[in-house]
């Protein structure tokens, strides 16, 4: 890590950069008011995006909203989410965001994938088989009971 890349509060770059993101969502819902319309945030969000990506997030969202429509479609951090009773439970963040190897489908402790004294809570994403397709779907609807 480099100082360019780090300031004293042991934040990067890229790390601060999500944050001023979240609270620029944070003002824009509350200005908007209840009747937002988080999902074509959403959705701008994903049309920035570029590459596997975009392919990911796109077939994410159109995933997330066959499966369970009941969460709501908005951004967290500028990264497409999911919540149920206002509170985020599943995410997705692309590889680019953090220059990753790869895209990430994770799930906050709300979504209650509780398996045993230990499970996993992100997944690396690289493409959409109907496997993986699959796997994500079954994740999405315990996520949304």
């Amino acid at each position: 890590m480099t100082t360019r890349e780090t300031k004293n509060d042991g934040f990067t770059d890229d790390e601060r950069a999500a944050m001023k993101e979240r609270a620029k969502e944070l003002r824009a819902a509350k200005a908007r008011g209840k009747a937002a319309d988080a999902e074509a945030d959403l959705l701008a969000k994903v049309a920035e995006m570029t590459g596997d990506d975009r392919v990911l997030a796109e077939g994410v969202h159109a995933l997330v909203k066959r499966v369970a429509p009941e969460l709501a479609a908005k951004t967290w951090y500028g990264m497409p989410a999911y919540a149920k009773d206002g509170k985020v439970v599943l995410f997705f963040q692309s590889a680019a965001k953090f220059k990753a190897r790869y895209a990430t489908l994770g799930f906050n402790d709300s979504a209650a994938l509780d398996d045993g004294d230990m499970w996993p809570t992100a997944f690396a994403l690289t493409t959409l088989t109907p496997e993986v397709e699959a796997r994500i779907e079954t994740l999405v609807k315990r996520a949304a009971a």
